[in-house]
């Protein structure tokens, strides 16, 4: 396969040709942080979950949190690329390859927050050689299974034309082991008419699959909540609440990724203001649903009036009062603000919009899981105030820096290898098509 449109080839391929001392230096500041968050766990591991600030009460705090949040990331990027792919909106080729590749990477990252609060690690693996069906854990299991195997699938059918385009291409010279390592990805793809129209009907079924996959998998997540009878959890409204907020927040990091690659790559001629503006669109329609289900939830929390419920709210008010406030006023309306009205829709208005909603969202499930193991239905008696009250230590903020940090590592070796926007989905955009010549 050949590409005809070299310069376009030229501006997705620069960073896997070569490395800036930039990239260097950043990769390295990424392991420093991934370094620290390793000895923080070795050192949970040895002295306990005491060098935490989870207790008997509090049995889940931070970690639980970043694992809803980075789950959230994952299907909500399965979700948007999905839709996109099956709707082939003219504007998504620059911009589904990072909705894939938040998938991926975040479903990688999410599930190791869940081993940092077993207390055991050498009981993890009964979780799969004894798992009981009846447990919602182990509805968690194989639905992150079945979601991570059909998302890796679908990320690589997508790039297994790209990997022939790098594969073929002769002016550029890419070091042999990656030339190889291309030739061995592409699978013998030619461009062929009946090649192409069996990688285009894979990709459709893979698409649907993985969007149905997403839906029933954050589903099953916000079960775990859902079937627990702890004040605020025990609500049917947590599962489409979940997956809505799992788009939310998907929506604003693929907002802020578009942007740091946007300038550190320079695809300011790809990726425009008019990418920004429709997912920002997207991000203002979410932003208007995820307000009405948060309201709807604490709407009847509060009106119920039962004991338990109206004391959880109270906490919320008392101790949680700034959080609470950002999390489900500011970090709702500002993106509404912002995006739709046409004064402020600029590309950096629309990037702080999508800071804010990120931001919002991981405080949301802050003030969800924590306030609540706060409100027991038996409290304890003579109880020491840290074992009650809930305050992460700096071993679970250096996990958490470890995980934004393995995230970024995976964004950048990805970067090393593949183009970051797909060149085969450029072919489509009337700006610059991509003509495709197979070889015989």
């Amino acid at each position: 396969m050949e590409i005809r449109n070299k310069s376009l080839l030229k501006d997705f391929t620069s960073e896997i040709v070569t490395t800036s001392r930039k990239w260097y230096l950043l990769f390295g500041f990424f392991v420093i942080i991934w370094a620290l968050g390793v000895y923080a766990l070795v050192l949970q591991i040895d002295k306990g979950h005491v060098v935490t600030g989870m207790r008997d009460n509090v049995v889940w705090g931070v970690y639980i949190v970043n694992f809803i949040f980075f789950m959230g990331l994952s299907y909500a990027g399965a979700l948007i690329s999905g839709v996109l792919h099956l709707f082939k909106s003219p504007w998504r080729a620059p911009v589904i390859r990072f909705a894939e590749l938040i998938t991926v990477i975040s479903l990688c990252v999410g599930p190791f927050f869940i081993f940092f609060c077993i207390g055991r690690l050498d009981r993890l693996p009964f979780l799969f050689a004894y798992p009981r069906i009846q447990s919602p854990i182990t509805w968690d299991v194989i639905a992150i299974c079945t979601d991570l195997i059909g998302c890796f699938i679908f990320l690589y059918l997508s790039l297994i034309e790209d990997f022939a385009i790098l594969r073929d291409t002769k002016d550029i010279s890419f070091k042999p082991w990656k030339r190889k390592l291309y030739e061995v990805l592409a699978l013998g793809y030619q461009g062929t008419e009946k090649q192409y129209k069996l990688l285009s009907r894979a990709k459709n079924i893979m698409a649907a699959m993985i969007i149905a996959i997403a839906i029933i998998v954050y589903s099953v997540l916000a079960w775990i909540f859902g079937v627990t009878l702890q004040p605020g959890w025990h609500s049917t409204i947590f599962g489409p609440y979940f997956v809505i907020a799992a788009v939310f927040s998907g929506t604003g990091l693929l907002i802020i990724l578009m942007q740091i690659f946007r300038k550190i790559y320079r695809l300011e001629k790809y990726i425009t203001k008019k990418h920004f503006v429709n997912v920002g669109v997207l991000l203002l329609i979410i932003a208007a649903f995820y307000g009405y289900f948060t309201f709807s939830d604490y709407l009847t929390k509060w009106y119920g009036s039962v004991k338990m419920d109206k004391l959880l709210i109270d906490k919320l008010f008392e101790d949680y009062y700034f959080l609470f406030i950002f999390a489900n006023y500011l970090g709702i309306l500002i993106p509404i603000i912002i995006v739709g009205i046409p004064k402020f829709r600029n590309i950096r208005n629309i990037v702080i919009a999508a800071v804010i909603a990120l931001l919002g969202l991981w405080i949301n499930r802050y003030i969800i899981v924590v306030p609540t193991l706060e409100t027991p239905f038996l409290p304890i008696q003579d109880y020491r105030p840290d074992f009650i009250k809930y305050s992460p230590t700096w071993v679970e903020w250096a996990l958490t820096a470890a995980g934004v940090a393995v995230f970024g590592i995976f964004m950048m070796l990805v970067s090393k290898i593949a183009p970051l926007v797909s060149i085969s989905e450029m072919k489509s955009t009337e700006n610059n098509k991509i003509t495709l010549t197979p070889e015989v």
